[in-house]
């Protein structure tokens, strides 16, 4: 009897020896990806696709209707101001002039005429007052066709270069009937849709830093903000933008050319970018991440952390709440628990035989 208790007292100290050693064993630590919190890019950069574009672009047409008889606008080709670019017949215009000139000369005879007789008491002063009327209402019959002569001949309104000859020489043509486009080249500009997401991120288009590459210039160009167009547009929900080329002699920049346009926004920093897999909802709704602490036996282990998700573009995650430097768990970090021993993951060894 005493026997089998001393066996029995001896299994169970061996056995409870083995189940302490058992429970002081130390929990493998898990291996995780991790990432470093670093400072926000605070220079926002995007690539635009834009043309090349005129201050204005005109439409020419008479204000008379009549027959073209000479048109000298070859297209492509640069013209001065002032320059002349078509007439239409002159004949009728000069005729009327003529005329005009005679029946101003008659009616202020008339009423030179008139009025002598009334200061002599010879004549009526209503007399005198009906030939002055003749004579302003002739007046103005002799100014507008002087004015009519001006209007048949066509004139280059800037300094700019033919685009298009849209009328031909020997027809006739209506007044408001386009003639000849013209683009004023007293200022070059580049112009680009800028979709309404990116625009509502920048807010004011003139702090933005544009650039561009030119022919011919090897370092990038600065381009000035101008205007935009506030309509957007029906497709693509987007509002052009028209920048200033800055004025240079050695390239010609013809409307229409495309080129690629750097925008530049110096924006303050709003967090930093992490990947989504990093940020888990934990049971009551709060956005965390795992953030790595070390531990005085220079162990690791991992505590979860509240933080603050930003999304200004809807496709890049960044969270606030943590200080540059810090050290979250990059991948899996839901699958963690408060105080869980990790070690970091610094990829896969093989070993050959």
């Amino acid at each position: 009897m005493m026997q089998g208790f001393k066996v029995s007292l001896l299994s169970l100290l061996i056995f409870g020896f083995a189940d302490g050693v058992q429970a002081e064993r130390p929990v493998s630590p898990t291996y995780v990806k991790t990432m470093v919190i670093s400072a926000a890019d605070e220079n926002m950069s995007r690539q635009f696709f834009g043309r090349i574009a005129a201050r204005e672009t005109v439409d020419l047409s008479f204000e008379r209707p009549g027959y073209l008889r000479w048109l000298n606008a070859q297209e492509g080709v640069r013209v001065e101001k002032g320059e002349l670019l078509a007439h239409l017949d002159l004949g009728p215009f000069e005729r009327a002039l003529t005329r005009a000139e005679l029946v101003f000369e008659q009616s202020d005879r008339d009423f030179r005429r008139a009025k002598a007789l009334a200061q002599s008491t010879i004549g009526s002063e209503v007399r005198a007052r009906d030939a002055e009327t003749t004579r302003d209402v002739a007046k103005v019959t002799l100014d507008d066709t002087i004015e009519a002569l001006e209007d048949a001949r066509m004139t280059a309104p800037f300094s700019g270069l033919i685009a298009a000859r849209i009328a031909s020489p020997f027809s006739n043509v209506t007044a408001g009937q386009p003639i000849v486009r013209v683009h004023d080249l007293s200022e070059i500009r580049v112009e680009f849709d800028l979709p309404e997401r990116v625009l509502k991120q920048i807010g004011d288009p003139s702090k933005v830093r544009f650039t561009t590459s030119l022919p011919s210039i090897s370092d990038p160009v600065e381009l000035s903000f101008r205007e935009f167009r506030a309509e957007a547009s029906d497709i693509g929900q987007s509002y052009t933008i028209s920048l200033l080329v800055p004025p240079s002699d050695t390239t010609l920049l013809i409307p229409g050319a495309t080129v690629t346009i750097r925008a530049e926004l110096l924006a303050t920093p709003k967090g930093a970018q992490v990947p989504t897999s990093a940020i888990f909802v934990d049971a009551d709704r709060y956005t965390k991440v795992m953030e790595v602490v070390p531990q005085p036996d220079g162990k690791l282990v991992v505590s979860p952390r509240y933080v603050k998700v930003i999304s200004e573009t809807g496709s890049h995650l960044s969270i606030d709440g943590l200080s540059e430097g810090a050290e979250i768990v990059e991948v899996g970090g839901h699958l963690l628990t408060d105080g869980q021993p990790i070690e970091r993951f610094t990829g896969l060894l093989f070993e050959e035989e």
